[in-house]
């Protein structure tokens, strides 16, 4: 029978920020927690043994990319996500929702699922509950996310309505499928910055009894202003005792308001993106390598950093290597970023365990120059 309990412990809360764990098939995580992305099954520049010694716990993987290629099937042959790709920690995988909407061009979508049409070949691929349920299980991964419908921002509200009906009803599909032991199946929450439609959506989610929940269709065309607006109500709306995940958000000063108002878990690409394209995030604020004003620099990223590229390299070699286009420039940053991203979410947690999240986040934002 599938898992319905993510054994989630509540530790404790500091305000709506919570401090948490809970239990996988690959082991504990802690929250809040921030998971890097490796959408075809590696972050991308980094070894596995890189990317752990970055204190990164979970990974996301892309269920989309890896039933294209090299197929879930043939992963499975192969003993698994997690045996693939040589990862022995938790793995979490999305379900190919997001892909209904960053894929839009390439889609056709009914009430029975999607239709793409693949941006390798132009090869078919079909997606709807049972298969996106299927593929995750063929992955192995630790848990696995509902096949959704992420309508865009600003899309009309029968649109929007639609979404969420459609959502809960492939929802209610993917438990029914569901077959893996030990993988913990999350529901998805849409319904944009719609409060009425997002609590909606939630009431009936939580009626099915999912281990976790997640809050999609955020960071899909709205200002920072208006999610921020929109998390501490839907934050409010998910049952306490259950994992809470933002997907796809990524911007550090997004991450601390999202864990003030309640979120548990994040991904995104940005740390390791803009690590390939020379932008080191830093206590400090952002650092763009490229700039000339970084050529003669001889201190490191951040020098209170403890990763191997700040303790080992100076921003001059940073900077040569961008300049001359060697492949170690984006490695070195990407693991700077994803360790500077795992050390944002274990100042959080420690500073919700002491009381004084609200004076870690005024920190940050001071050291980011930026306002509340």
């Amino acid at each position: 029978m599938p898992v319905r309990d993510a054994r989630f412990e509540l530790i404790c809360r500091d305000g709506r920020a919570r401090r948490g764990s809970f239990w996988t098939a690959h082991g504990q995580v802690q929250t809040p927690v921030f998971m890097p992305v490796g959408t075809c099954g590696t972050v991308k520049g980094l070894t596995p043994e890189m990317v752990a010694n970055t204190g990164a716990q979970i990974l996301l993987a892309n269920t989309y990319h890896l039933a294209i290629r090299p197929g879930d099937e043939w992963i499975a042959s192969l003993g698994g996500l997690h045996k693939f790709m040589n990862w022995n920690r938790p793995i979490l995988t999305d379900s190919g929702g997001f892909q209904v909407f960053s894929l839009a061009e390439k889609r056709k979508i009914n009430d029975q699922g999607v239709v793409f049409r693949s941006h390798i070949d132009g090869a078919l691929l079909e997606l709807n509950p049972k298969r996106a349920v299927s593929i995750q299980e063929n992955l192995g991964s630790d848990i696995a996310m509902c096949f959704d419908e992420c309508p865009p921002f600003g899309c009309s509200q029968d649109h929007l309505k639609k979404a969420v009906h459609r959502t809960l009803d492939w929802a209610s599909q993917c438990l029914q499928a569901q077959t893996h032991p030990s993988q913990l199946l999350f529901g998805i929450v849409q319904g944009g910055t719609d409060l009425s439609l997002r609590e909606f959506c939630t009431q009936n989610l939580v009626q099915m009894g999912f281990p976790g929940y997640a809050l999609g269709g955020f960071s899909v065309g709205e200002t920072p202003e208006q999610m921020a607006q929109a998390l501490a109500p839907c934050a409010d709306f998910l049952p306490p005792d259950k994992p809470r995940y933002l997907m796809g958000v990524g911007r550090p000063v997004d991450l601390l308001r999202s864990v003030a108002a309640g979120i548990d878990m994040f991904d995104c690409v940005m740390p390791t993106r803009n690590g390939r394209n020379a932008m080191a995030f830093t206590r400090k604020g952002d650092l763009r390598l490229r700039n000339a004003l970084h050529r003669g620099h001889a201190d490191p990223l951040d020098p209170l950093c403890e990763c191997y590229c700040c303790k080992s390299y100076s921003r001059g070699y940073l900077h040569h290597l961008f300049q001359t286009s060697e492949m170690l420039g984006p490695t070195l940053v990407s693991i700077h970023n994803l360790h500077y991203f795992a050390d944002l979410m274990r100042g959080a947690r420690t500073a919700i365990e002491g009381g004084g999240y609200d004076a870690y986040f005024n920190e940050c934002l001071v050291g980011w120059g930026l306002e509340r």
